[in-house]
């Protein structure tokens, strides 16, 4: 490809067109779901406190991972299945009595979903430099796009206790070692006394994007305008860096953080 040059001007077009290697977003979507009763699974030292639990309460709900599977749309060229499974921790509060104190838990609860988005087709082997010289690299001749999830922080709406038969969706994906080991051992997935169903607000954005090569303009080099500047041990030389926390002493208005917008 010839490089393309261009001079600058007054109203400061850019300088040159150049090619850079990238990846291009080909099809995304965003979605906002409603999990809504779906089970909280705990190791066995944490199920005996659930068994002995009379009420719930849900704090806060955190993504683990996301585990990402991408497959081909048969008859349907240039389509792909994006299957997603989430793994949440959710942070509870058991109690035992009316009047006791709360008992803090965590559990992982288990989400999976499905979308179909558009990938393009690409019948290429791609090779680098960093690759070792003794392995033969196993890769499809069918070069698969990249799908990915990006996660805002979940919101915990509510969480309750059923006795019994279960009350709620109920997960059969397998717990991956990681977690497991994370949590200090196999989780109860099976029936159980007394099992917590947990309701999750989930907002996501999903793309499927392939490396390829684009032509953009350039402006100039990204050279830094900031001095390094060099750190002291000193810790109170530190502490008068910080600028004085005014607002964690006078909290905005109503009015001035959009508040009553919202209400």
């Amino acid at each position: 490809m010839a490089e393309h040059d261009f001079s600058p001007d007054a109203s400061g077009s850019f300088k040159e067109a150049v090619c850079i290697d990238a990846m291009r977003i080909y099809d995304s979507c965003s979605d906002k779901d409603c999990l809504e009763d779906i089970r909280v699974l705990f190791p066995k030292s944490q199920q005996e406190l659930v068994n002995c639990a009379t009420n719930v309460r849900i704090r806060d709900v955190e993504v683990l991972t996301v585990y990402l599977d991408l497959q081909p749309v048969p008859f349907n060229k240039g389509f792909y299945s994006v299957d997603m499974t989430f793994f949440f921790d959710v942070s509870l509060d058991l109690f035992r009595a009316p009047a006791s104190g709360p008992i803090a838990v965590h559990g992982i609860s288990i989400f999976s979903k499905k979308v179909i988005l558009y990938g393009s087709e690409g019948n290429v082997k791609m090779f680098s430099s960093d690759g070792s010289a003794d392995e033969i690299d196993s890769t499809d001749c069918k070069v698969l796009p990249k799908a990915t999830v990006q996660v805002a922080q979940p919101i915990a709406l509510s969480a309750r206790i059923c006795d019994g038969s279960p009350c709620g969706c109920e997960s059969c994906c397998r717990i991956p070692e990681c977690i497991c080991s994370r949590y200090g051992g196999e989780f109860e997935t099976g029936a159980c006394p007394r099992t917590v169903y947990a309701t999750i607000g989930l907002f996501i954005i999903v793309q499927i994007v392939r490396n390829v090569q684009m032509l953009i303009p350039a402006y100039d080099f990204c050279i830094p305008e900031k001095e390094c500047e060099a750190s002291s041990d000193n810790p109170c030389e530190l502490f008068r860096r910080i600028e004085f926390p005014t607002d964690e002493f006078f909290p905005p208005k109503a009015g001035d953080c959009g508040c009553s917008d919202r209400c």
